[in-house]
């Protein structure tokens, strides 16, 4: 992983392949998925950088691939969502799911309750998955993780993986790791180095595969600071037509 100031641990821009992830990392956290806001000048980094790329930028996030392509304009060429399980692997073109397993009908029906009765909480829905989002009432986190660990213990296709004030559901065979491997193995991102910037736990196994394939991996506190301070580097480096400095 790389996370001081040295630049040359990155590989050359026009050997790299830039995957980042959205919130946290491109996007400051909100307090509801819904209420983020993407700054103009991020949009217009992201179209640089992806012709300065020749195209090998991918935004690799947990929302779905629709929320990503509505709020970033699908500019990034390539997109995958849900941690993994569903990708899109060009402009255009249709996504792609594996044979994952959807949660039962009887665990959506007693999370749905329970986030009834317990104002502040928000039960975000995905494909294969779901999300108990917390930010307004932190003190229910260990409550909540109790609740979907018992939930899930008996079923190992999926697994529960902490977010930013949330606990996600999701299946346990696929996560940002296999999102990068998959991407990488595709033009344009094929035969570069990638360079993967993520900001909590979801996204060490983007980090990890990264570095297995001989790129880099960036976690945006010892990095950049915020996502303000990766806005400020894709511009930089937009500018520039190479990495800028990386924060100490």
């Amino acid at each position: 992983m790389t996370d001081g100031a040295d630049t040359t641990a990155l590989p050359p821009m026009a050997r790299s392949a830039l995957l980042l992830d959205m919130d946290g990392t491109l996007l400051d956290i909100a307090s509801t998925p819904a209420a983020v806001v993407v700054p103009p000048q991020l949009l217009d980094s992201l179209r640089a950088l992806t012709v300065r790329l020749d195209g090998a930028l991918a935004v690799v996030s947990g929302r779905p691939v629709a929320q990503i392509d509505a709020l970033l304009q699908a500019i990034p060429y390539a997109a995958s969502g849900e941690h993994g399980g569903a990708l899109r692997f060009g402009p255009d073109a249709a996504l792609q799911r594996g044979a994952l397993p959807e949660p039962p009908a009887h665990w959506l029906a007693a999370v749905s309750a329970w986030v009834g009765a317990n104002p502040g909480t928000l039960l975000e829905l995905k494909a294969r998955g779901f999300v108990v989002h917390f930010r307004a009432v932190p003190v229910l986190d260990s409550t909540i993780r109790a609740m979907l660990e018992a939930m899930i213990a008996a079923n190992d296709a999926f697994s529960l993986m902490p977010g930013r004030k949330a606990w996600e559901v999701r299946p346990a065979a696929v996560n940002k790791g296999t999102a990068v491997a998959a991407l990488m193995a595709r033009a344009p991102f094929a035969g570069r180095l990638p360079i993967f910037i993520g900001d909590d736990v979801t996204d060490e196994d983007g980090i990890a595969a990264a570095g297995a394939q001989g790129g880099a991996g960036l976690l945006v506190a010892p990095a950049f600071g915020d996502p303000q301070g990766v806005r400020d580097w894709l511009a930089a480096s937009a500018s520039a037509g190479e990495w800028a400095a990386i924060r100490a």
